[in-house]
């Protein structure tokens, strides 16, 4: 019983680490079926029921108008509506996702809005390209942990101390990463790759998990607020530090900027689905050391550890 209970924390925090590593497109259902706004109540009883949906994207002429649910349906047909269009039952007030979102941002507004699915466009184009729901996050996450399982049952066989093979009074592995700002694109890749790196390297799965969460959150902040600037990890027996130095306009209040839900991200940022105000509480929260220097006009050099 004990091993079993090992095992469900192991998972639930691998998990944890997955929303921050995954993106939207990759756990988004991309065959989605859609009604116009014309199409009746009736007809998106027959749609649902043959496709065993429960709810699906409007569009009018290619362009996204609206979401309509079952329990859209239901009102319509316990009122004796079922002939009434589809347009005057559903929501146009609904909330997107970018396919190239990261995925702990789904689970956020998931939480945050309480709908049952999201419609997820692509952002250069804007066109609908996929529909999230929980189930399809729930179905993606299993399918990465299997694939997480075989990995490691290879990995097992790999010396998980490499340090013990090298001849020095200190060893020190240096990783570096250029990170670009206002790239959203390949937000994360960065610490997606220093991920992988670490899990080579034998890094405990605990200890790769709080540096992962914590040097995302750090790499966001720096391609949200600055032009860009580098994410460094230094490996040594029993720790890894991770320093993010940027070039940026600096952060004029740190007490303040360390309290959750904090943010000075403008509007346009928000819209992207970035600048939740949570970035230095998690790196914060993931650390057992944590050092802050910022200057306003002239930038900011975060430090922080993780033992391992």
């Amino acid at each position: 019983m004990k091993s079993n209970g090992v095992n469900r924390t192991l998972q639930a925090a691998r998990t944890q680490e997955l929303i921050y590593e995954l993106k939207v497109q990759q756990a988004m259902t991309t065959k989605v079926i859609t009604v116009e706004p014309e199409n009746t109540m009736e007809d998106l009883r027959q749609i649902l029921k043959l496709h065993q949906l429960s709810g699906t994207p409007v569009m009018n002429e290619g362009d996204l108008v609206g979401i309509v649910s079952v329990e859209d349906l239901i009102r319509s047909l316990l009122e004796g509506n079922g002939s009434e269009p589809v347009k005057q039952r559903m929501s146009a007030n609904f909330v997107t996702l970018y396919a190239d979102e990261p995925l702990v941002h789904a689970v956020q507004k998931f939480e945050r809005h309480g709908f049952g699915r999201f419609p997820v466009i692509d952002r250069k184009t804007k066109e609908l390209v996929g529909i999230l729901t929980k189930g399809d996050i729930i179905r993606c996450m299993l399918q990465r942990l299997e694939i997480d399982f075989h990995e490691q049952e290879i990995r097992r066989y790999k010396p998980s101390d490499w340090f013990a093979e090298l001849e020095s009074d200190r060893t020190t592995l240096g990783l570096r990463y250029l990170i670009q700002g206002r790239n959203f694109q390949r937000a994360g890749e960065a610490s997606s790759k220093l991920k992988q790196n670490l899990r080579t390297l034998g890094i405990a799965p605990e200890a790769v998990r709080r540096i992962t969460i914590a040097s995302y959150e750090a790499e966001m902040n720096l391609v949200i607020f600055t032009g860009g600037g580098e994410l460094s990890a230094f490996v040594e027996p029993g720790k890894v530090t991770i320093t993010v130095v940027d070039h940026g306009p600096g952060i004029p209040d740190i007490e303040r900027a360390m309290q959750p839900g904090y943010s000075t991200a403008p509007d346009w940022v928000r819209e992207l689905g970035f600048g939740a105000g949570m970035g230095l509480p998690n790196i914060k929260n993931c650390s057992n050391e944590l050092k802050l220097d910022s200057k306003v006009g002239e930038g900011t050099n975060l430090q922080f550890t993780v033992f391992t």
